[in-house]
């Protein structure tokens, strides 16, 4: 896009992504610095991400990055973008930089009929939740998937991976009107000062 890129990667190591966008980012700044003689930082701040459950996620994904230039309308179809992977994924122009992922792959045994399934998934619009959802998971850092995904990697993370509720979380220790109940650890450390 003119002013943020997508990337749609399934990284080898839990580390990967977050090491492929920090060397890309100091080389890619350094390239810039260096041809356009200027200093500083480029890029407005860090990395957004989210984590992607593949198998009911992951084309929808796909189709969310790639008709992303024609909802700003830069382009009429996905196919038009010159940064676009809609080529080789819907056009079978084979490009190094891409590797078909397993879910891909599995739309059809040979390249041409992985190609057609995949123009299929563009005959329909993505919609407005889904759109949404996506962003928020984006933005949040949060993962993208179902209930049951989002608590397995919490579970494996040991931290929340999904949108809390908003506002301070409720203290059963206290009255309504701020006064500390007795018994409560939060209540006795204010009580002593602490």
């Amino acid at each position: 896009m003119t002013n943020h890129v997508h990337l749609l990667l399934t990284p080898r190591t839990a580390t990967g992504c977050g090491l492929l966008m920090k060397h890309l980012g100091q080389r890619y700044v350094q390239y810039v610095n260096r041809t356009r003689n200027r200093s500083g930082t480029l890029w407005e701040g860090r990395f957004r991400s989210c984590l992607v459950h593949s198998e009911p996620y992951l084309l929808t994904c796909y189709r969310y990055v790639e008709l992303n230039p024609v909802r700003a309308r830069m382009v009429r179809h996905p196919g038009q973008y010159p940064w676009s992977s809609y080529p080789v994924n819907g056009d079978e122009k084979p490009d190094a930089l891409i590797t078909p992922h397993e879910l891909y792959r599995r739309l059809g045994r040979s390249r041409r009929e992985r190609a057609e399934n995949y123009r299929e998934l563009f005959h329909s619009r993505l919609d407005e939740t889904v759109l949404s959802d996506i962003r928020r998971a984006t933005n949040g850092g949060f993962v993208l998937g179902s209930g049951a995904f989002a608590l397995k990697i919490a579970r494996m993370l040991g931290r929340r991976v999904e949108r809390g509720l908003p506002g301070r979380p409720r203290n059963d220790n206290c009255e309504p009107n701020g006064a500390a109940q007795a018994g409560g650890a939060k209540a006795r450390r204010i009580a002593r000062g602490r």
